[in-house]
């Protein structure tokens, strides 16, 4: 063999702290094409993905429409708690509720309600009409915007119980895409309520969402549970309080359990995973977060299902910089994931991913799953509405870190809850619209087998084998090569991925 390059146990044992920018891989040996890549995988020691994506339990990146999406394209979406239990809740259950990858906006009121104005529309063409004005009773009508706005001034103040079209046409929501689209075009139907078993309004389907989704890519196998529903995690505090809401969460049916926490290594996160191992002991428990060996054993020891490494590597997070404490997520995510390995525990590379490439790197480096915030931030998916700045169409993205989030209550992820004085880890800003996240994970998984290709691996079994063996070689990036690695010499250009 060949001395070129560097393995990464001698690569990553000279005392730098490296991030996915400052390395690069050496090409290895190609057998394989690039779709025989299997990059299913594992989240935690008892959840199988299809594909290595976790979206981040965020405010601003993973309630029901993201959660929804995720778990339809093989990955998994984790919900943030950074609002009541009940609407944790709310979010877990109606993600689980759905079986198709989008989610529309639901609007109810009671039939006493009136509708003053266009507005309350919202995005939607149409307003439900139950029993208590809330998606939790029985649906008794409709009224669609083009029939609200045919009515005299005098009629819109009325009742909707007087104008509402009763006994609509729906389909229940065990139905799978295939049936509704058929449905709604025999039909000639503009749009379609899915109710449950209860006659509870889960999900619309619009003639404009069946064409929207056969103009995207093929989807993979979706993370279903045992139960056939979609695969939901949600995140939790190390709070006492958080104990409640775990209870909530369980029986609202999380498959998964983050607990969340900027340093893991705390005897705070310690007690809350012996709490949850006691009481809830076929519920999975992702540990984290860490960057080093030492912290790793200490949640290792405890028996956690999964590991989530990652200090101060946000795109909106300042750690690093407030606190001087954190680790190269290279370097952590290579460090933790070769003692995690010894004791069958997976690994979720928690940050820095702005690119494929970057997955690339985390999952070669002994991660088994890449878990991102700002990547999925400006999708249409992610919690918000687009906004414009500078002739950008953007959407707002924060650190749970900042100072907006922490007043809201994720000051207790940075062990901050009980401090007189608040100190900001993380900042607010923006991110681009991204369009669907149904559209652009299928392509940047696609861009992700073809780096797994180049290095030699056919899955991510392979990648690791070749990292443990030292057969993958790597090289430190000089401040130039970086730059050569990336678009330069050019007056303009436009980056398009697909």
């Amino acid at each position: 063999m060949f001395d070129d390059g560097f393995s990464a146990e001698k690569l990553f044992n000279q005392g730098y702290s490296y991030t996915y920018d400052d390395v690069i891989f050496l090409p290895g040996f190609i057998d394989f094409p690039t779709d025989a890549v299997n990059l299913s995988t594992k989240l935690s020691r008892n959840i199988d993905l299809s594909i290595p994506c976790v979206a981040s339990p965020m405010d601003t990146v993973t309630e029901t429409s993201m959660a929804v999406a995720m778990a339809a394209l093989g990955g998994i979406g984790i919900v943030h708690y950074n609002n009541t239990i009940d609407q944790q809740v709310d979010v877990v259950r109606f993600a689980k509720a759905h079986q198709f990858p989008f989610v529309s906006e639901l609007i109810f009121v009671s039939p006493s309600e009136s509708i003053h104005c266009g507005d309350e529309f919202g995005k939607s063409q149409t307003i439900f009409v139950t029993e208590t004005g809330r998606n939790d009773s029985s649906l008794l009508g409709i009224v669609t915007k083009s029939d609200w706005e045919r009515l005299s001034d005098s009629e819109k103040e009325g009742r909707v119980s007087a104008y509402m079209e009763v006994n609509p046409e729906t389909l229940p929501s065990s139905y799978n895409f295939k049936d509704v689209a058929g449905c709604i075009a025999s039909k000639k139907l503009k749009f379609v309520p899915l109710v449950n078993e209860d006659e509870q309004v889960v999900n619309l389907v619009t003639a404009d969402d069946v064409e929207r989704m056969n103009s995207l890519p093929k989807l993979g196998l979706p993370s279903l549970g045992k139960d056939g529903k979609f695969l939901v995690g949600a995140a939790v505090g190390t709070r006492e309080s958080d104990k409640e809401r775990l209870e909530h969460l369980v029986k609202a049916g999380i498959n998964v359990l983050v607990i969340d926490s900027s340093q893991g290594n705390s005897e705070y996160q310690i007690n809350m995973i012996k709490y949850v191992k006691r009481t809830y002991p076929n519920l999975d428990v992702i540990g984290g977060n860490v960057v080093t060996k030492y912290q790793a054993a200490n949640l290792i020891k405890q028996d956690v299902d999964g590991l989530r490494v990652g200090m101060g590597s946000g795109s909106i997070c300042t750690t690093q910089e407030v606190c001087a404490v954190g680790r190269g997520q290279a370097t952590a995510v290579y460090k933790v994931s070769s003692i995690a390995e010894q004791h069958g525990i997976p690994v979720i590379a928690d940050g820095g991913i702005s690119n494929s490439g970057h997955i690339v790197k985390a999952l070669s480096l002994g991660a088994s799953t890449v878990m991102m915030g700002s990547f999925l931030a400006g999708s249409n998916e992610a919690p918000g509405t687009y906004e414009y700045k500078n002739g950008l169409r953007v959407k707002k993205y924060r650190g749970m870190g900042s100072l907006e989030a922490m007043t809201k209550g994720s000051d207790a992820r940075y062990l901050g809850d009980t401090a007189k004085l608040k100190i900001a880890q993380g900042v607010v800003g923006s991110v681009a619209d991204k369009g669907s996240v149904l559209k652009f994970v299928p392509y940047t998984i696609q861009a992700v087998k073809q780096g797994f290709q180049d290095l030699g691996a056919s899955s991510m079994q392979s990648a690791h084998e070749l990292l443990r063996s030292g057969t993958l070689r790597l090289e430190v990036r000089t401040g130039a090569a970086q730059v050569e690695g990336g678009v330069h010499g050019l007056v303009g250009y436009e980056k398009k991925y697909f």
